[in-house]
């Protein structure tokens, strides 16, 4: 069998795309496939209901679960391919309908879950150190600290010990370091599902833009930078909002 994909890049978190699963074939089983083969973060299957465009998102290592930079990938592909032919749609999720923007040439942005559960100041002891960290869930569950330069943060040793704590449970959580400088977040993510750290997190600039907000280190509407060194814009004044980069990097065929 021989499949056609879409590579896309989400201001530098890179997905597989396909115009739906195979008929046979899983979600859990592709994405772990083709994302070790082709190269991503994800897998992202897109399918019609209707007039409704609907989005189903695995994680690298085959476990399900909601992406903030896979739906605007998704919304920005289904407006290239002629999908739809509006730039304001909604887009049904793992989260329910939520609400797509397309804000300019490579650019979209969505109305994202509410943040829940949020949890501020926890005192936890990792690799010899207590650490302060905030927890919210932003569509998947958040670990974030706030670090003097996130180039200097060892990501993968600390983002691992934190990820699996036993104070975020069984599902653990993703783990996000920031600094800010000059009204700026600049974002480094260490992801479960991929169990290493990615160029961009959508939810992840939402969570470090949320708890900025919270601890008044930033306004409801700021500027996140991320690894890949593009920059997202997030804004809290009427509901959850994610604003940035994507673009179709090529498209190809692969044989399963």
């Amino acid at each position: 069998m021989r499949l056609r994909f879409w590579k896309m890049s989400g201001a530098g978190n890179e997905f597989v795309l396909l115009a739906g699963l195979p008929r046979g074939r899983t979600g859990a089983g592709l994405a772990r496939i083709l994302c070790a083969k082709i190269g991503a973060d994800g897998l992202l299957s897109i399918s019609r209901y209707g007039r409704m465009v609907h989005l189903d998102y695995w994680n690298a290592d085959g476990s399900a679960a909601f992406c903030g930079n896979g739906s605007r990938c998704a919304a920005l592909w289904a407006k290239t391919v002629g999908w739809t032919s509006k730039t304001h749609f909604l887009l049904g999720t793992s989260r329910g309908n939520l609400s797509v923007r397309l804000t300019g040439k490579g650019r979209a942005e969505v109305k994202m879950p509410n943040p829940i559960s949020l949890r501020l100041g926890l005192r936890l002891k990792v690799l010899g150190k207590t650490l302060t960290v905030h927890f919210v869930d932003t569509g998947v569950p958040h670990a974030v600290l706030f670090v003097p330069d996130t180039e200097k943060v060892a990501v993968q040793a600390l983002g691992r010990a934190l990820r699996f704590h036993k104070a975020f449970g069984k599902a653990g959580a993703n783990v996000d370091f920031v600094s800010i400088k000059n009204g700026v977040l600049s974002l480094r993510t260490y992801e479960r599902g991929v169990e290493d750290e990615t160029d961009a997190c959508g939810t992840g600039v939402m969570a470090a833009g949320f708890i900025a907000c919270v601890l008044g280190k930033a306004g409801p509407s700021s500027r996140v930078s991320v690894r890949s060194g593009a920059q997202l814009n997030v804004s809290f004044l009427d509901g959850a909002w994610l604003e940035g980069p994507g673009e179709i990097i090529f498209t190809g065929e692969v044989a399963l």
